[in-house]
């Protein structure tokens, strides 16, 4: 993907031997990506209390993300670190940046990213449906359009 990324100015998709997509790569993120990601890692201690502590604001944390962002779905979690796949294109990056700034203290977050969808998780996530064989939902006036 990072070659396609480097050379193409425009790339075409097709999954269940049907073309769904021709386009530039922003414009293909946009039409077929999941939203962003969001990336949290939280502030940790050494003491052993610090522990419940810490189980207590991932739990805050887990519920101010899916309240703040309602198509949010956390897609893992390893220690002090949360990965949220945020389902909602339309949120301005903006906005997420400012929501996560005020977060920053309340929550005691030492560091987040977000970032919009890679091309490798879309081409991931449509061999996945294509493998299954079930029916891709695209939306309504997908691509086709030269960007």
């Amino acid at each position: 993907m990072e070659e396609c990324e480097a050379i193409c100015t425009r790339m075409g998709i097709l999954a269940n031997i049907r073309f769904l997509c021709l386009g530039s790569l922003q414009h293909l993120r946009d039409r077929l990506s999941d939203g962003y990601t969001l990336i949290i890692k939280l502030k940790r201690s050494a003491d052993a209390e610090k522990s419940k502590e810490l189980e207590e604001h991932i739990q805050k944390l887990k519920t101010f993300i899916s309240q703040t962002f309602s198509k949010s779905v956390l897609k893992d979690q390893h220690e002090n670190i949360l990965y949220f796949q945020i389902e909602t294109p339309i949120i301005k990056w903006s906005h997420i940046f400012g929501i996560m700034e005020k977060a920053k203290i309340t929550y005691q977050i030492e560091d987040y990213t977000v970032g919009q969808t890679t091309l490798e998780q879309i081409f991931v996530r449509l061999a996945r449906v294509q493998g299954q064989r079930v029916r891709l939902e695209v939306p309504e006036n997908t691509c086709f359009g030269l960007c």
